[in-house]
């Protein structure tokens, strides 16, 4: 009971330390999760202890798990307790596979973008699946600026000028296998019908 009460106790400046790294006031995060604006000062001053109700929303905007929100301890098992690596710029990125060499599977969230936000393209050796879970994927290849939904995916050569990012309509989650230069994904096709029918 003592080991819950002082994780409860430290979501609060997790939470106020996520809403100030994403930039953003505490207006802006009521609208984003329906949460009173005096019920998120007072979670993020340690006043009111959170619900689950209160925590899946926040953890959704953030772009964070909830086991990350209130820094669950670790499982037994290190293959699913991989540790996410926060950017400076609010993106979070969790790696899915640990061997070296072959394909590196990654989870990135993203925050709410800007749609008139100026891309730095970047290039790298390798080729890149991405497949989008939640939100709108913004991902500009070439001379392409595309929008990607959910269970929407691309696929690229990395040495193509590239660049992801998320939509002002919202924060984006997508899965990115990153393979080794010429990999290309085998697709299995379904079976040829037969004439007969």
């Amino acid at each position: 009971m003592e080991n819950t009460d002082r994780t409860l106790d430290a979501v609060g400046p997790r939470l106020k330390g996520l809403r100030q790294r994403r930039d953003i006031t505490l207006n802006e995060l009521a609208d984003e999760t329906g949460i009173s604006v005096s019920t998120l000062s007072r979670l993020e001053a340690g006043l009111r202890r959170p619900t689950l109700e209160q925590l899946l929303p926040l953890a959704r905007v953030h772009g964070v798990t909830l086991d990350e929100l209130v820094d669950a301890p670790p499982t037994g098992d290190p293959r699913v307790n991989l540790r996410p690596i926060p950017t400076r710029d609010g993106r979070t990125i969790l790696p899915l596979s640990r061997r070296s060499g072959g394909i590196q599977a990654y989870k990135f969230i993203l925050p709410a973008g800007r749609d008139d936000a100026e891309p730095e393209l970047r290039t790298h050796e390798g080729y890149d699946w991405a497949f989008v879970l939640y939100g709108k994927l913004r991902l500009v290849l070439g001379e392409h600026d595309l929008v990607l939904e959910p269970g929407e995916a691309a696929e690229f050569d990395t040495r193509t000028p590239h660049w992801f990012g998320a939509t002002s309509s919202g924060p984006v989650e997508f899965l990115s296998l990153v393979g080794k230069q010429g990999e290309r994904a085998h697709v299995r096709a379904a079976p040829r019908r037969s004439g007969t029918e």
